[in-house]
């Protein structure tokens, strides 16, 4: 143990982390996930340069047209451009379950240290408080949420991250309370390191690799939760576009032989949602070994 409490890695320790890093690096199914989020994110952040039309600009005269030059994958029933509202829809369906993860994450993992560190009737009260959480459906508390608070994003948004917070605040506590255990912890406490540092500077990066693998796996269900919502029109609002509403909107064409914004929706739903779980899988698998 160094004078500063801080736990030494061993050559072997630290041969074998990069070992595992470079398999990570090395995987394919990783590297395609990664790749193919990475292009989701830049398509959102980027979404007025990549976009070749005003999303929410209608016209009449160019109803359910097919793929052309002016309209890379046609327009819908109103007339808009489908390949705008899709890079467009990206910026909402990706932000919500960011912000669901970000929010979840910050809160189950605090939850989990501080139980880890006091244990006791602390302990007993948050594992009580997430087993009533457990027995709810997190679509349920947005629907409960949506008709108190009205529709939109934001409360989606909350309830979606309250039901999340007990899966991180579980898997994350097993892990801290392992670590409460190890000597270096008890080290650091007899040599006068305060409680929090211990936590920020110890706890917490031990247990952040299992807070990543959760934090990815959670997007995707986020992800598909609030397409659910808003193909049950309780989500965001037209004429804002987001891959669910498209789902939802493009309904109605698909008895006239034009699917395609269902279709084109459904696609990057799916895509992204399975990208974020093999990326999350594999995370946990390298983790284990």
């Amino acid at each position: 143990m160094a004078g500063t409490g801080t736990p030494l890695l061993s050559a072997a320790g630290l041969l074998e982390e990069k070992r595992a890093g470079g398999g990570l690096l090395r995987d394919p199914v990783v590297l395609v996930s990664t790749g193919i989020i990475v292009l989701l994110v830049v398509i959102a952040v980027f979404a007025p340069f990549i976009a070749t039309a005003n999303p929410d600009s209608s016209n009449i005269l160019a109803v359910n047209e097919a793929p052309s030059a002016a309209h890379l994958l046609g327009t819908d029933s109103l007339g808009r451009d489908l390949f705008s509202r899709l890079v467009y829809g990206a910026r909402l369906s990706l932000l919500g379950p960011a912000l669901i993860v970000c929010i979840s994450s910050a809160a189950g993992t605090v939850l989990a240290l501080a139980a880890a560190w006091f244990g006791g009737f602390f302990d007993q009260m948050v594992s009580r408080a997430a087993d009533v959480l457990f027995a709810f459906p997190g679509i349920i508390f947005a629907i409960v949420a949506v008709s108190v608070f009205g529709r939109g994003l934001v409360a989606p948004v909350i309830a979606l991250a309250i039901a999340a917070t007990p899966y991180v605040l579980r898997v994350t506590r097993s892990v801290a309370l392992r670590q409460r255990r190890l000597p270096y912890v008890a080290a650091c406490y007899v040599e006068g390191v305060p409680a929090w540092r211990i936590g920020l500077r110890h706890l917490l990066p031990n247990v952040a690799p299992i807070i990543l693998v959760q934090a990815t796996l959670a997007f995707g269900y986020a992800l598909v939760t609030l397409a659910a919502i808003s193909y049950l029109g309780l989500g965001v609002q037209p004429p804002s576009a987001t891959w669910g509403l498209m789902v939802a909107t493009g309904q109605a064409a698909i008895l006239g032989g034009h699917p395609e914004q269902s279709l084109y929706a459904g696609v990057m739903i799916v895509l992204a949602v399975v990208a974020f779980n093999l990326l999350g899988n594999r995370l946990a698998a390298h983790l284990e070994t």
